[in-house]
């Protein structure tokens, strides 16, 4: 896809929320069943994920780990975010490369410590790109992915969250 094609594909979207900006709400949802041993299975547009315990508190490492896929949620949006950017600013990413890396101390979710935090202490987000782009012009393009990163800006700027129980 190319900016033109970007464009033509996002006009039409941006013009309606503009007019009608209900519109631009969405509400999305994930879905998982809790299974069998310690395990819940996660239903994705790309197949059923078996979530289970990380090795560091107690799983085997053979199910998927809900930290990882949390980093992994910001990786595939950071570089979907990028991508797209890099088309608008007609950058051309010849090969690239995101990670995502996060500390956890898992004395605070194994309740070995009441002062270790529960979750992810830092996040720290990696972009290795080939590109022709002078310096300047990369940064803008990070600093943009940034920005409109639905991810990484959750993670950044943290929504209510509430629960909600039905027996």
């Amino acid at each position: 896809m190319d900016k033109s094609e970007l464009r033509a594909a996002q006009s039409p979207l941006k013009e309606k929320y503009k007019t009608n900006p209900e519109e631009a709400e969405w509400v999305l949802t994930a879905e998982g069943r809790v299974g069998d041993g310690i395990a819940c299975y996660v239903s994705t547009d790309a197949g059923e994920v078996e979530a289970g315990l990380h090795p560091a508190t107690g799983g085997d490492g053979s199910q998927a780990c809900s930290g990882d896929m949390l980093l992994e949620a910001l990786v595939a949006c950071a570089g979907v975010t990028l991508k797209s950017v890099a088309t608008a600013m007609e950058i051309d990413i010849e090969e690239g490369t995101v990670k995502a890396e996060g500390v956890l101390d898992f004395k605070g979710t194994l309740a070995v410590s009441k002062e270790a935090p529960v979750g992810f202490k830092s996040i720290t987000l990696h972009f290795d790109l080939t590109t022709d782009a002078d310096e300047k012009k990369v940064e803008k393009l990070i600093e943009l992915t940034e920005r409109y990163c639905v991810i990484y800006q959750t993670l950044k700027n943290s929504p209510m969250l509430k629960t909600d129980i039905k027996i």
